[in-house]
């Protein structure tokens, strides 16, 4: 376990960062392009980053990037 301690300034910060890095994800997920090995790197890369921004963000916004942790379909 690893501790850090952030200004206020910082954690907002790194919130923004977590979040666009979220968002990115979860384009990423859903370009058809991609193959299932490398969809299943993405997933298993947003559930780490996700239980990162779990910690500093209001239920409100996490619910928010809940959505992206639900399984995906495999459609052809």
């Amino acid at each position: 376990m690893l501790g850090m301690m952030f200004t206020d300034k910082e954690c907002k910060e790194f919130d923004y960062l977590l979040r666009k890095e979220m968002d990115e994800m979860l384009l990423d997920m859903s370009d058809r392009r991609l193959d299932g090995p490398v969809k299943e790197a993405i997933t298993r890369r947003y559930k780490i980053i996700f239980r990162m921004y779990a910690r500093i963000a209001p239920p409100r916004e996490l619910s928010r990037y809940a959505l992206g942790l639900k399984p995906q379909s495999h459609k052809s």
